[in-house]
Formats: C-alpha cells, sequence, structure tokens
C-alpha cells in the first residue's frame, strides 16, 4: 500500500475546524501528500425551496465572500502548506465526492461530531461523505458540545 499523495479536507467553518485542519496537515505532512481545503455552501434555494419570490443570488454571493474570507484565514492559522482551496456551492457529499474525483484526491477527510440519538437518526455529513466517495474518507473525531 502506497501512502496517500494528495488529501482533501471539507471544513464547515465551525470552531472544531482548526483541529480538524491540523489533524488532516499532519497526515498530510507524514505521507508526503499535497493538501486541498473546500468549504460548501448550500444554496440558499434549498433552504427556501423558491416559496420566496426574492432575488438570493447578492444574499449568496455574500455568503460566498464570507467563506472564502474565512477560509483563508484558517488557512493562515494553521501555518501549513495548501495545494488548493474551495469555496463550492451545493450538496456538501456530492460536491466533495466532484472535488475529490476532479483533483484526483485519494483521501477525503471531515470532522465528525460523534452524534447520537435523535441527531444520529438525521444523518451526518461525515456520513454522506463516506457513501458514495471514490476514496477512502477519514472522520476526524471533534470534541465539542455533544
Amino acid at each position: 500500500m502506497t501512502a496517500y499523495q494528495h488529501i482533501l479536507v471539507g471544513l464547515d467553518l465551525t470552531e472544531e475546524c482548526p483541529q480538524i485542519l491540523q489533524k488532516a496537515a499532519a497526515l498530510a505532512q507524514v505521507c508526503g501528500a499535497k493538501l486541498t481545503v473546500a468549504h460548501v455552501i448550500e444554496p440558499l434555494t434549498f433552504a427556501y425551496g423558491g416559496d420566496m419570490p426574492i432575488d438570493l443570488s447578492e444574499v449568496q454571493d455574500q455568503l460566498q465572500i464570507k467563506a472564502e474570507q474565512e477560509l483563508m484565514r484558517l488557512i493562515r492559522n494553521a501555518d501549513c502548506t495548501v495545494e488548493q482551496e474551495h469555496v463550492l456551492v451545493g450538496q456538501a457529499a456530492t460536491e466533495l465526492h466532484h472535488l475529490a474525483k476532479q483533483i484526483n484526491a485519494d483521501l477525503i477527510a471531515v470532522g465528525s461530531h460523534g452524534r447520537k440519538g435523535f441527531a444520529l437518526l438525521l444523518g451526518s455529513t461525515s456520513n454522506s461523505v463516506l457513501h458514495g466517495a471514490g476514496c477512502d474518507v477519514l472522520a476526524i473525531r471533534v470534541s465539542g458540545n455533544d
């Protein structure tokens, strides 16, 4: 088995992201792998389903700009070498699967909050990323308010 060559880290921009990025960066360094980070924004039309007769494109653009700024701040603070950074719009698992294939990532790393009970029944992004991925998936356990 060869070491990982390109690791894609999916970040949700929550307070746990620095520890996820730090662990993924450490793994990339050990493997000599490239590191790419991505954040996926759900389109506002998903949330509002077109029921509102207003143009949400300006709000969506502002969300994207804010996410790009936050992602760059995380990378700077992590003090690690990142090959690429992406802010995508869509469903998180689908977009991460597509990006992983596009950049030839052989590992997708995501945070896992270890939800239990009712929250587990609702599903999670890390579980969605696992199912349907064309490469290995690493769920990095994060400490939080669960």
